[in-house]
């Protein structure tokens, strides 16, 4: 893929920034430059949202059932370029292009539940609340919202709003993470190849500057954010003080719970996806393995065949068909999850498999790569035990039953997911029951929730009250009015 600097979609036209800052974007298999991503001014960023601003009015007129069509040809579209989107997310960010794959399903099929917006977005009524008066409920939308999406998933994540967002009749604005632009960048060129009318949905790049122009923008009405906790809070902040909506997604360090009963083989084959799909950096990824029970023959030999599955890992370029597991998206990334497994050292974990013993199938400069990590005898007081590490690392942990195992989970302050193996209904019923956390799984590693259900989160995971996708995402877009009639 040829070098490119990368252009900004404001109001329909595809315009080259006045910045002076320019990053580099850079494939992580092959530690090279791919494109060139501005740093948009603060001019630019506002152009972005007056041009949504401006579009509003006429796009909140068009009715439900013609917005729904330009998504239609939208879908025509990303199932015509689905192998080119795939490739380009494996291509800058280097998960592998099965993973790539998969995320562009889950994108799609997000367009696809908006589109049926008509049915989603309708209101409800009662007849004669008092004698001859009537009270009904209109969804309205509400304006300009913003996109502030993560690196992990650079094409899908913002698919779980931008397709609500305008076909409730809003207008849209996405900055995208400079580390992945590209996707988003195919993805608004689609969009403007459907034919949507000019400021509908913008596309503005830039770093935490750019960001902060549309919390602060007094005409976004709401933000949609992905990302870290830490961030996250911040955001949640800034909108409650601009009096924005807000939906921010946090941190995770999920728990994987295998009971006694497990079926081994099964239950190692859905971990090892949880653990080391898109290399650990996901919020839905396996963190923390508590094996439960004091029989230690069972514990042997479910870590040590886990251990031998996880060794046996292809790494190597995501773009090549057979490979498992791709680099992390960056240097810094690496250096990150390198200095967690130091520090799990330093803390007396055991480290039964050690990533940073580099093993790549080609030859990759390594400077991006890790393969798969395991410790075990790791406990929640300790750094690799409760921080989100955000790579290919796995940390296992044992629990005398499952009412220890479930204490473990509540120590730690995030509740994105988690999941317990059993074929035991009374505990799975009992875990998903007490388990403070967003998403649970039963015999299931990665708790991904399908487009027309909410993306759930808890405690320190979430922040906001409304979650992404379906009917709750449409919730978050729209104003209940209220009116009460009555003709004399």
């Amino acid at each position: 893929m040829n070098k490119e600097r990368l252009r900004n979609f404001i109001g329909g036209e595809w315009v080259d920034s006045r910045a002076t800052e320019i990053l580099q974007v850079r494939n992580p298999a092959l530690d090279a430059v791919i494109a060139e991503v501005p740093m948009s001014t603060q001019q630019e960023v506002e152009q972005a949202v007056e041009a949504a601003r401006e579009a509003f009015p006429e796009w909140r007129r068009t009715p439900p059932v013609s917005r729904a069509r330009y998504l239609l040809r939208l879908i025509e579209l990303l199932e015509a370029n689905f192998d080119s989107l795939s490739r380009t997310q494996s291509t800058e960010h280097g998960k592998t292009v099965d993973e790539s794959r998969g995320e562009t399903r889950r994108g799609i099929e997000n367009v696809e539940v908006a589109a049926g917006i008509p049915s989603l977005m309708m209101g409800y009524n009662l007849q004669d609340i008092a004698s001859g008066i009537d009270e009904y409920v209109i969804r309205e939308p509400l304006g300009v919202f913003a996109c502030i999406p993560p690196f992990n998933f650079p094409f899908m994540v913002p698919l779980w709003f931008i397709p609500y967002a305008v076909a409730t009749g809003n207008t849209f604005v996405v900055k995208p993470s400079p580390s992945v632009p590209m996707s988003q960048v195919r993805l608004h060129e689609l969009m403007d190849e459907a034919g949507f009318p000019p400021g509908v949905v913008n596309l503005v790049h830039g770093g935490a500057d750019a960001a902060n122009v549309l919390l602060e923008h007094p005409v976004i009405k709401g933000v949609t954010f992905v990302g870290s906790s830490k961030v996250g809070r911040h955001i949640y902040r800034k909108c409650g003080e601009t009096g924005k909506r807000a939906i921010v997604q946090g941190a995770a360090k999920n728990f994987l719970v295998v009971m006694p009963d497990a079926d081994i083989d099964g239950t190692i084959a859905s971990m090892l996806t949880s653990f080391y799909g898109n290399s650990g950096q996901r919020c839905l990824s396996g963190a923390n393995a508590i094996v439960v029970g004091n029989d230690d023959a069972f514990y042997k030999k479910f870590l040590d065949a886990f251990i031998d599955a996880a060794a046996a890992i292809k790494v190597g370029n995501g773009l090549e068909e057979g490979i498992q597991m791709g680099p992390l998206q960056s240097r810094d990334k690496k250096e990150r999850v390198v200095g967690y497994i130091e520090q799990g050292v330093k803390e007396g974990a055991l480290l039964r498999l050690d990533g940073r013993k580099i093993r790549i199938e080609g030859n990759y400069p390594e400077t991006c790569f890790l393969n798969p990590t395991v410790f075990e005898h790791v406990t929640t007081e300790m750094t690799i035990g409760k921080e989100e590490i955000f790579g290919p690392v796995a940390c296992f942990m044992r629990a005398e039953n499952l009412d220890a195992a479930i204490d473990m989970i509540h120590r730690i302050p995030y509740g994105n997911a988690a999941s317990i193996y059993t074929n035991n209904g009374a505990w799975a019923r009992e875990f998903e029951y007490r388990v403070q956390a967003g998403n649970i799984g039963i015999n299931i590693g990665i708790v991904a929730p399908m487009a027309f259900f909410p993306f759930s989160g808890a405690k320190e995971s979430f922040f906001g009250v409304l979650h992404g996708q379906g009917q709750e995402v449409v919730r978050f877009f729209t104003e209940s009015k209220v009116v009460i009639r009555r003709w004399l």
